[in-house]
């Protein structure tokens, strides 16, 4: 089983000056001690107007920061919005193959549609309409990826003619491609596209296993792959803070990990966001109790449980998200249990809310001392045993990719210049004769500029 870090580049208010830089900075350092360790990818979210949740408005500018100051761990985007409405496909593949490119071929392609309000209704977007307009924008970003030249699309929400998108990735055919799921629907999508879940749900391994037995069933029965190759894996995320003391872990963790939660439904589920004049920070202070997203439930429940949860609950029914919080021996168990029920990669969310840096960085290096080592010592034997496993099921999924999938491109299409198209309009010998003299002028290294005044 692999690990991943998950960012969001939290900045709850109030603000100050320089608390967007300081964010970003540390964030930077974070992912560079990920490296050291051995943690596998690095996760980032692209969300807009999404305030004190999400200032990670362009992720592909930050992972090409992390590629310049890491060697080995993975850039996860998590996800990509594939809605051609917020990123056209012919940008989003060429914003995808120059990163894969700078990294020497490191990048994770996570994809997905979005579902709040103010990002949806920002950029025009039906809601109705939006897992159509996924589809497209992703089919036709992974045809730009890969197809030289692409030939060419015309949809209900993308119209694109033939263009050969460059760069082109490291990765052959292309990165790994994943969905975002938050509900067992988008798990089997991505299973029926031969692309790896990305779940960013808060669920327990035992609820996991549903979720993996789903996954891999439905992959073998109905996957047809949307890019041109299968990525067979799941991932999960989880709130995580490690630390000798317990009780120590989750006063400095489950604030921040619940801040996530109580983000998530203001922005997803129960909020009225004021753009601009908000403080989600201090509603979450005020209001997280009454939304089930208490740190003191966790605080509670620290020292009475066996057994970790990615959930809590005590006497008064107060619940709060706490994960992989604790000391290194309940996170190895708790592990152990996501390992056991066949999870591929489990994503550590810490860096949340008013989370302190330095605690960070403390708890990934007890982590990457006391935890990590034993799974990566028997991740190398289960990657060859699942790769002996999937390969004819894989082999399945890529028999039913249709053939259609990359239409071939009309032999005689071509791309004049606007004046070599002026002069095809009007039928004029004598222009093209020009342009034919110009051509000949300039090949032979004639200062052609007063021609052109």
């Amino acid at each position: 089983m692999k690990f991943g870090m998950f960012f969001e580049h939290q900045v709850p208010r109030p603000w100050t000056e320089g608390d967007e830089a300081r964010v970003f900075n540390e964030a930077l350092e974070q992912i560079e001690l990920a490296d050291r360790i051995g943690i596998d990818c690095a996760w980032l979210v692209e969300h807009h107007f999404l305030e004190e949740y999400s200032h990670s408005s362009a992720p592909d500018l930050f992972l090409a920061a992390a590629s310049q100051r890491t060697t080995r761990i993975r850039l996860g985007h998590g996800i990509v919005h594939t809605v051609p409405a917020i990123n056209h496909p012919a940008r989003v593949a060429e914003r995808i193959a120059t990163l894969d490119v700078l990294s020497g071929g490191r990048v994770e392609f996570g994809t997905g549609e979005g579902s709040a309000a103010a990002e949806l209704d920002a950029f025009g977007i039906d809601p109705a309409d939006k897992r159509a307009m996924w589809e497209e924008g992703t089919r036709v970003a992974l045809r730009c990826l890969t197809e030289v030249p692409f030939t060419g699309y015309v949809g209900d929400h993308v119209r694109m003619p033939p263009r050969n998108v460059v760069p082109k990735p490291i990765q052959t055919p292309h990165p790994p491609v994943w969905v975002a799921c938050t509900r067992r629907e988008t798990i089997q999508l991505a299973a029926q596209h031969g692309i790896g879940a990305l779940s960013f749900a808060f669920f327990d391994p035992e609820e996991a296993k549903l979720w993996v037995d789903d996954y891999y069933a439905t992959l073998a029965a109905e996957g047809v792959p949307i890019g041109d190759a299968v990525n067979a894996n799941l991932a999960c995320v989880t709130g995580f803070f490690c630390h000798a003391d317990e009780r120590e872990a989750v006063r400095r963790g489950s604030e921040g990990t619940n801040f996530i939660g109580y983000s998530l439904g203001h922005y997803y589920v129960f909020g009225r966001h004021k753009p601009g004049a908000g403080n989600l920070w201090n509603d979450y202070q005020e209001r997280r109790a009454e939304k089930g997203f208490d740190p003191e439930a966790v605080a509670l429940a620290a020292g009475n449980s066996d057994v970790l949860g990615a959930k809590v609950v005590h006497d008064g029914g107060t619940t709060g998200l706490r994960g992989a919080t604790g000391t290194p021996e309940q996170i190895r168990a708790y592990l152990r249990r996501y390992e056991a029920i066949g999870v591929d990669q489990v994503i550590l969310s810490c860096s949340a809310g008013r989370n302190r840096h330095e605690h960070i960085m403390e708890s990934l290096e007890l982590f990457g001392r006391e935890v990590l080592p034993e799974f990566i010592e028997r991740d190398e034997q289960q990657q060859r045993e699942k790769a002996a496993r999937l390969e004819p099921v894989i082999a399945q999924v890529m028999a039913r990719k249709p053939s259609s999938d990359h239409p071939p491109l009309d032999p005689d299409y071509e791309i004049p210049a606007y004046p070599r198209l002026d002069a095809d309009k009007q039928e004029s010998g004598k222009f093209h004769n020009w342009l034919d003299d110009y051509e000949r002028r300039i090949a032979a290294g004639e200062d052609v500029s007063k021609r052109l005044a």
